[in-house]
């Protein structure tokens, strides 16, 4: 039989060494996969979410409550949301970690950031859209920190909240970039993040001359494992789904007051402890945005990884960005556990 356009997606065939899950680790395809799944979820959602103060985290329990299997779409959005961007950082470190972010991929390797930028965006501005007592503290001061920008921090600071008070005017301005700012920008970018892989060759493998192994399986094989991929994915989702709900708070009926245990969403737990630590603007703004400028020009400001250490686990040849990369990871992630 002729391929199918889902077989047309991928290259006609791949290296075997490279194709194999431990290697991979799925990771690109189980993104695009969740993404699918936040697309369709997030259209139901919305024949019952009001984006308005008033109704908002009524809403929100109507869907959960009263909808029938409302309360299981609302728990698989939230679920694949956060599956994202586990998945997402960890196919950016197989990038870093196997040399592929070399010439020509390197404006690839750049969407891909962007992606996973805008990725985080939009989990935060859907965790905000629940309008309830719990999303305060994190959009009041996560929006604050943009007044903290010299010279154009106010004018941010309008364009993302529309008002004086975050928690009584943002509730709009959020589902506007949640549902069609962020959402175009993610579909676009998307596209051409896979058209760059497929015009590339897919993944990144050492010349030929250099490979070990010169056997090559065909992208049968390969949707074979994808769509096995896809299923083990599923199965996760559903569990989560069915066993553990997606957060719900009361109401945010009148302006609330901001407790001391108050948190940030997890992926942002690294920013709110550094918070605690001085000036806002360093540790809240120019820090991240130091780690993701430094990430960005990794291509660019470190020499090209040999070409046999290309889709090699731990090459030698980019052994300094490895370990740079690994301390920014460990120091994210005990940040994020501190309690």
């Amino acid at each position: 039989m002729p391929p199918s356009f889902f077989h047309h997606l991928h290259p006609p065939t791949i290296p075997t060494a490279q194709a194999r899950w431990r290697h991979t680790l799925g990771a690109g395809g189980t993104a695009i996969f969740l993404m699918l799944i936040l697309g369709v979820t997030g259209i139901l959602e919305m024949f019952y979410y009001a984006p308005n103060p008033q109704e908002a985290a009524l809403s929100v329990q109507v869907i959960t409550y009263h909808v029938p299997f409302g309360g299981f779409i609302r728990n698989l959005h939230y679920w694949a949301a956060q599956l994202l961007l586990i998945v997402s950082a960890i196919h950016f470190l197989r990038v870093i970690f196997t040399a592929a972010y070399g010439s020509p991929r390197r404006f690839n390797y750049l969407l891909g950031l962007a992606l996973f930028v805008l990725s985080l965006m939009l989990d935060f501005t859907g965790y905000i859209l629940r309008w309830d007592v719990d999303i305060c503290w994190p959009l009041t001061t996560g929006t604050n920190l943009l007044k903290t920008i010299p010279l154009i921090g106010d004018f941010l600071y309008r364009i993302a909240v529309g008002g004086n008070e975050a928690c009584e005017t943002a509730l709009l301005r959020f589902y506007t970039w949640h549902i069609f700012g962020l959402t175009i920008l993610v579909v676009i970018l998307g596209f051409w993040h896979a058209f760059c892989v497929r015009r590339d060759g897919g993944i990144a493998v050492p010349p030929p001359q250099l490979r070990a192994d010169v056997t090559r399986i065909p992208r049968d094989e390969l949707v074979r494992r994808e769509v096995l991929t896809i299923f083990i994915v599923s199965i996760v989702l559903i569990l989560l789904s069915s066993f553990i709900p997606a957060p719900i708070a009361a109401a945010m009926t009148d302006k609330p007051s901001l407790t001391a245990d108050a948190r940030a969403p997890w992926f942002f737990l690294w920013v709110q402890q550094m918070l605690k630590w001085g000036d806002p603007f360093i540790f809240g703004v120019l820090i991240p945005t130091v780690i993701l400028a430094f990430l960005a020009l990794i291509p660019y400001i470190f020499p090209q990884p040999a070409d046999a250490d290309i889709g090699q686990w731990f090459p030698k040849s980019n052994r300094f960005v490895q370990m740079i990369v690994g301390l920014i990871g460990l120091f994210i992630l005990i940040l994020t556990l501190q309690r």
